[in-house]
């Protein structure tokens, strides 16, 4: 969750490490620092707050051709100076970034303490500087294996050392890590956003892997190995997809880009001759698909929520039992993994900690797991024996709107595919794909009552507390738009299916209260309607996500009009709304909308 950079070379190191931090901001910003390795021994320079913070900050004048910065979220110890990283050692020789939780911090706090060492400050990091320099070994890359052969957790960590100013070390354990490569000079990053200006060819680190980087190039090796060979692989993204461009916010301009994004996951993976998607990526054959008896997703956040949208997908499609359940909780439960059950990971990064556990427990029980992630070559994909790549382009808003679109979209056409290998026609398969194909367009619709939106948005901004309501397919819509709600606007939002608001929480609905109702047109419309109408009775306001179709009758109530697609499709297209609806109420309220208090793009730490 926390922004690492890192560089070496011909150039001076202070702006190439800013301008990463300011990329990775995302990551954390409670606080930034950086430590610049110089003709004068290391300078290391510390600020709350953001990084321009700490650019405004620096002296004038502060040279050296390496250095590596760090922007946090905190886990141990408050948004402090102190606690702000680098972290260095008592002599100030050594200088550590981390990203990342280390379980035995305490422990060695303690046994630091009693061999004499004053700790600075409250973190779980500081404990690797004082290792690392009260280490005998002869070279730095042997002191770095040393100390972190004394922690347990999940790091991604680089290590500067005043006495040997020629080299950058780094470790990665569970937190992700890149190395750039330059022209006599490299770059490291816990990001490709902050490398895309600077290099085209990245080296992804694998989880109990080191590098030991200088400005002629990097050795990478384990342990167990001297030199693990680990090649470079070339980046998809240019820098001009991180920029702003026209807009003010990233999280609105990702919300524009969605029917590009959709076009982009679907091209050259629809048959419309034969109705059925065309997903080399699963690594499975039809046979294969054919032999699963059940389908289990794990994702956190917003993309649990996707999934289960996902889960109602293959239910309706391929008629096989689907679930969707909390990735974070899922390995703490001892899970009975089974063979004949696909799993599927979701994760807009590909980092996703929580998630990337419980896939490491499926396959240390032997299960099938394929993911929908967004970044190549992330820790997640790698881990999987196959999958979707979303194709949703960099998304540096830290609410997800359309990466969770195209996650949507990838669940409808595996859902296709698992349903065109048992019972669903032809016909049917070719009716889901001329659906998938219109979506694109139809984005552009719902985009495009912009304004009507905007002004439902500020009315929901004024509450202190609203409901999201839904039923089967519209329930995880109302989850999703509840998180964006809350995630941005800092209301209470509450997510509950429509059928269960009399079982208690109608106790709490009155005039001050909106509630945001997810009513399509179909089965349950009229049930819909009647949970409405007992919310009118109490005085509580009502905006609807609808279609044109739902006869609404004498209910008087504000609608948001979406296009209407086939009824499995549905909840792709109710979302939309809903992303306007939580960006306009916190632009209303005055928020940073990008980087929401307390939360972070990449959720990397548990």
């Amino acid at each position: 969750m926390c922004g690492i950079v890192g560089y070496i070379g011909t150039q001076n190191a202070a702006p190439i490490l800013l301008e990463g931090l300011t990329r990775l901001e995302y990551r954390g910003y409670d606080s930034a620092g950086i430590a610049v390795l110089g003709t004068g021994g290391q300078s290391v320079h510390r600020i709350t707050g953001r990084v321009r913070n700490l650019a405004a900050a620096l002296p004038k004048r502060l040279a050296g051709k390496a250095g590596i910065g760090h922007t946090r979220w905190a886990t141990h110890g408050g948004p402090t100076e102190a606690n702000a990283h680098p972290h260095v050692s008592e002599d100030g020789r050594i200088a550590v970034v981390h990203n990342g939780i280390i379980d035995n911090a305490d422990a060695l706090r303690e046994q630091l303490t009693r061999a004499g060492v004053t700790l600075a400050s409250d973190t779980d990091t500081e404990v690797l500087a004082h290792l690392i320099a009260r280490s005998e070994a002869e070279t730095l890359e042997d002191a770095v294996v040393e100390a972190v052969s004394r922690i347990s957790g999940t790091y991604a960590i680089a290590v500067t050392d005043a006495s040997r100013p020629d080299r950058v070390v780094v470790a990665r354990n569970g937190s992700p890590l890149i190395v750039g490569v330059g022209d006599k000079e490299m770059f490291v990053a816990s990001d490709l956003a902050a490398l895309v200006r600077h290099t085209s060819s990245v080296v992804h680190l694998a989880d109990g892997e080191f590098a030991s980087v200088t400005a002629k190039g990097y050795r990478t090796f384990t342990v167990e190995e001297a030199d693990t060979g680990r090649p470079p692989t070339a980046i998809d993204i240019e820098a001009d997809d991180l920029d702003l461009g026209e807009h003010s916010h990233y999280m609105y301009k990702e919300i524009q880009e969605q029917p590009e994004s959709v076009e982009r996951m679907i091209r050259g993976r629809l048959d419309e001759r034969f109705g059925v998607s065309r997903l080399d990526g699963l690594n499975l054959t039809p046979r294969e698909l054919r032999g699963f008896a059940r389908v289990k997703i794990l994702g956190c956040g917003s993309a649990y929520y996707v999934g289960q949208i996902g889960a109602t997908m293959i239910e309706e499609l391929a008629r096989i039992p689907a679930d969707a359940e909390a990735a974070s909780e899922f390995r703490y439960r001892n899970p009975i993994i089974e063979a004949d059950t696909l799993y599927i990971a979701v994760s807009q990064s590909g980092e996703t900690v929580d998630t990337a556990f419980a896939v490491e427990e499926v396959k240390r029980k032997g299960g099938r797991v394929i993911g929908l992630v967004n970044v190549v070559g992330s820790a997640i994909a790698r881990a999987c024996d196959g999958g979707l790549y979303l194709h949703a382009g960099p998304e540096v808003a830290v609410a997800s709107t359309k990466a969770l679109t195209n996650m949507a979209v990838g669940f409808a056409m595996l859902a296709l595919a698992l349903g065109r290998v048992r019972d669903l026609s032809n016909a049917s398969g070719q009716r889901i794909v001329a659906a998938i194909h219109a979506l694109p367009d139809q984005i552009r619709a719902v985009l495009a009552e912009e304004k009507l939106i905007e002004e439902h948005a500020r009315a929901c901004a004024d509450a202190k507390s609203l409901f999201f309501v839904g039923r089967v397919r519209g329930f995880p819509v109302a989850r999703e738009g509840a998180q964006k709600f809350k995630e941005v606007s800092y209301r209470h939002a509450e997510a509950y299916q429509t059928s269960e608001l009399k079982h208690g929480p109608l106790a709490l609905i009155d005039a001050s209260v909106p509630t945001v109702a997810i009513v399509p047109a179909d089965e349950l419309a009229e049930r819909n309607l009647g949970a409405l109408q007992q919310i009118r009775a109490r005085s509580g306001p009502v905006l609807a996500v609808t279609h044109e179709d739902v006869d609404f009758g004498a209910l008087d109530v504000p609608r948001l009009v979406v296009p209407k697609t086939e009824p499995e499709l549905d909840p792709i297209l109710l979302t939309i709304p809903l992303q306007l609806l939580a960006y306009h109420a916190a632009l209303a309220l005055g928020h940073d909308i990008d980087k929401p208090r307390n939360l972070a793009k990449s959720v990397t730490v548990e």
